[in-house]
């Protein structure tokens, strides 16, 4: 069973992060040049929210609001589902599966932030872990 822990070990625990006072057109902006979905929102060190494509789409575009004039906090998601680096990698899938969300912050147990899984970090994980089962038994069945 892989953890979330040794899944940040491999992947890295680099976090994009922006201020609630970012503006929605920034955040974008580090969100291109990263190549990724989301970004966490951070106020002083501690995960205030969690900003995305679906925000951007649901709260900015659909709503009419300006993307350079409103500030990140004003469309993130504020109530961020979290998981804790001894979960394992299957039922982080489960709960994203679950909560319908693509991007959970893994933080430990004073809640701090220890990194950031993507639903395509999990399945990566869970389908090199089914390759190496798949070897071994084909490994087995041709000995």
């Amino acid at each position: 069973m892989t953890l979330l822990s040794q899944l940040l070990q491999t992947k890295g625990q680099e976090v994009y992060a922006v201020a609630p006072e970012t503006t929605v057109y920034e955040a974008l902006a580090v969100m291109a040049d990263k190549n990724i979905g989301a970004v966490l929102v951070l106020d002083k060190g501690r995960v205030a929210g969690i900003f995305s494509e679906r925000d951007y789409a649901r709260r900015v575009v659909l709503q009419g609001k300006a993307s350079r004039d409103t500030a990140v906090a004003e469309v993130m998601t504020a109530e961020v589902v979290y998981a804790r680096p001894s979960l394992s990698v299957e039922k982080c899938l489960a709960l994203m599966t679950e909560k319908r969300f693509r991007h959970v912050p893994v933080l430990d147990d004073e809640d701090q932030l220890l990194g950031i899984v993507s639903i395509g970090d999990v399945v990566k994980a869970m389908l090199a872990k089914q390759q190496i089962i798949i070897n071994h038994l084909e490994d087995y069945i041709h000995q």
